[in-house]
């Protein structure tokens, strides 16, 4: 669990706004002192030493973050269920029933 930062307003967007002194990766999970899943970093903008993160928050009230602390949890995963190691392990070729399967280039004409 690393700091992230003081939450400083809460956009009209729908967003936490924050300032921090690292670049988080998109989509971590963010949490407060207590471990409560809050949101998931969406944005990071501004300057590179001190950049302003965006969190999207997954509570009821989350005015009521205004000026708490938040932190980045690296041992939660952001999408449980999805993982790129997934596609890794197929073979090409013809997908199973169910699968989507592409279509063949176009012919050309003439």
């Amino acid at each position: 669990m690393k700091r992230l930062g003081k939450v400083s307003h809460y956009a009209k967007q729908g967003f936490l706004i924050l300032r921090s002194d690292w670049v988080p990766a998109l989509n971590s999970p963010v949490v407060d002192k207590g471990l409560t899943l809050v949101g998931t970093v969406k944005d990071v903008f501004g300057p590179v030493k001190r950049p302003y993160v965006a969190v999207k928050p997954r509570v009821r009230d989350p005015e009521s973050y205004v000026g708490a602390l938040l932190y980045v949890d690296s041992s939660r995963k952001s999408k449980p269920g999805k993982s790129k190691s997934g596609k890794a392990g197929r073979s090409g070729g013809k997908r199973s029933k169910g699968g989507k399967a592409r279509r063949p280039a176009p012919r050309k004409r003439g």
